[in-house]
């Protein structure tokens, strides 16, 4: 379950708030801190409300003491004048201040900051899309319920697990998204370590409740069955348990009664109804894209290989990469991908991210129909452009891809900044705008993305590779270096083989910044060639 907290009685720079915290890491960092300061300002109330507590204690023994002696002898004790005296005031006015103290209520600034506060909290889109995040995880890198219940993941700095409750939650939301698969892996996560011993607020029923109407949803007849039973077992007087009990056995007894039909003498045969599993995906390329995401890709051969080369190269002779050359390596062959090394400083890449945090909002996509910009789910991410008049690092940043590729950087897009959030994805899809696509960068003006070029702003402990499921080819984040591919042939003919997508960040925080160029002004850089694919 991700949840988060905003420091109290200190508002937000902006007046809004951020809506989508699961898509970026990055705002959920800063979501970490004010969970902090919260937190102290919780101790703080309890510390005021156990000093109330030592006052009213000290009054009480003190008080102890003095009615103890007095009712021993109360005509001497308040024929003493001072007693009599002391005695009048206690009960006129001490008496009415203790009980001033004890009505005090000590948690108002707390409850009132926090109220102030919780507009800024993350929503039940934030849990669910977290949820979803660890259910995409877990199908792409094969991960069991348990591995990811007991934080068995690769790469982790701090270990952290899942309660029966957590697991319960996540089924729930499974559910509600009418996801049976997942529904049912994490109410049996659930159900096994309640039956371990674990303490918890959920009870068996529940989640055998939940349980036998997944596994019921996906076909197993059997063993709703037999989840139903165990359920009242538990609870005999369960309304809802009692009906499937008698509905699953009438069903049961018609599929028999069918069965008898169909084989004749065969009527002690017994089939097993098939399981649905995962949904039908609309992605036809879902198991090759998960498998190079794990790194189960396609080999490339050795006669392949010795194509590949790493070499200084000087951008054509630029005076800036005469001296101090840049660092380049091929990635791939066909399409040819290009790594360079060291090409953005730590320093640098800092500045770039300052820039854009504050500007971060959900990574949009084109729609094909509209032509317009649209959040996605297949686009797990924030994002933000910065122009090269904003910060000379930027124009720096600008000129660089232009001197290294030799394209005019003066037709392309803005920079995009981009932090991937909980299982952080951008599944396949192409950088050009197809045929069918004829409005995609209309506005623009600027002709069709000739090119793009990535950099890698952090290194990922697991996961968060960019892949190309047509050619089989795996490029993994390692930070100051950036990668470069043609996406049109010289002809202006798109290069179907440059489908891409960015594999969801099992482990750890993903930065990449974008540099798409355009077709226009590179008529004299990159001439039109006769042949449509080349």
């Amino acid at each position: 379950m991700i949840w988060g907290v905003l420091m109290m009685g200190i508002l937000l720079p902006q007046c809004s708030a951020h809506p989508g915290f699961f898509t970026s890491i990055g705002q959920m960092t800063d979501l970490i801190h004010n969970e902090k300061d919260l937190v102290t300002s919780l101790k703080d109330y309890i510390k005021a409300e156990e000093d109330k507590l030592e006052q009213i204690k000290k009054w009480a023994e003190k008080l102890d003491r003095l009615t103890s002696t007095a009712t021993k002898d109360p005509e001497g004790f308040v024929g003493h004048p001072v007693n009599a005296f002391k005695l009048m005031k206690r009960l006129n006015t001490e008496w009415s201040e203790l009980e001033n103290l004890i009505l005090k209520d000590m948690s108002d600034g707390f409850i009132s900051n926090l109220t102030i506060q919780r507009q800024y909290f993350p929503n039940d889109e934030d849990q669910v899309g977290a949820a979803k995040a660890l259910f995409r995880l877990q199908d792409t890198y094969n991960l069991d319920t348990n591995t990811i219940s007991k934080g068995n993941l690769p790469g982790v700095k701090h270990k952290s697990f899942l309660t029966a409750e957590d697991c319960f939650e996540l089924g729930k939301v499974a559910y509600t998204e009418a996801d049976y698969y997942h529904t049912e892996l994490w109410m049996e996560q659930a159900l096994m370590q309640l039956e371990e011993g674990e303490m918890s607020t959920v009870d068996k029923v529940s989640v055998l409740d939940y349980l036998s109407y997944a596994v019921y949803q996906q076909g197993d007849l059997d063993k709703a069955l037999l989840l139903t039973k165990k359920l009242l077992e538990l609870d005999p007087e369960h309304q809802r348990a009692n009906g499937n009990l008698v509905y699953f056995e009438y069903i049961m007894s018609k599929e028999k009664d069918a069965n008898k039909s169909a084989s004749g003498d065969q009527s002690d045969q017994k089939t097993t109804p098939k399981k649905k599993g995962i949904a039908v995906d609309y992605l036809p390329e879902r198991q090759k894209y998960e498998m190079l995401c794990r790194g189960e890709g396609i080999k490339m051969t050795p006669r392949r290989q010795k194509r590949l080369f790493c070499r200084y190269h000087d951008g054509n002779r630029n005076p800036k990469f005469i001296l101090a050359p840049a660092k380049q390596e091929d990635e791939w062959d066909k399409p040819r991908i290009i790594r360079f090394h060291d090409i953005i400083s730590d320093a640098e890449i800092e500045i770039v991210k300052d820039l854009a945090k504050p500007r971060l909002s959900r990574a949009t996509v084109h729609d094909p129909e509209t032509g317009k910009l649209t959040t996605a789910q297949y686009r797990v991410s924030k994002s933000a452009w910065l122009s090269g008049y904003e910060d000379p690092v930027v124009s720096r940043i600008n000129m660089r891809i232009q001197d290294l590729t030799g394209l005019d950087v003066s037709t392309a897009e803005e920079l995009q900044v981009a932090n991937y959030g909980v299982g952080g994805q951008y599944e396949p899809h192409f950088d050009f705008a197809r045929k069918d696509e004829p409005d995609a960068f209309r506005e623009l003006g600027t002709g069709n993305r000739i090119a793009t070029w990535l950099f890698y702003m952090s290194d990922v402990s697991a996961g968060g590779a960019t892949v190309f499921p047509e050619v089989g080819a795996s490029v993994w984040p390692k930070k100051g270096t950036a990668v470069f591919w043609y996406n049109l042939f010289a002809s202006g003919e798109g290069d179907y083989s440059t489908r891409h997508a960015a594999c969801p960040v099992l482990v750890g925080n993903k930065w990449v910044s974008n540099k798409w160029l355009h077709e226009r002004g590179q008529e004299f850089r990159r001439p039109c060639t006769l042949s449509e694919l080349e």
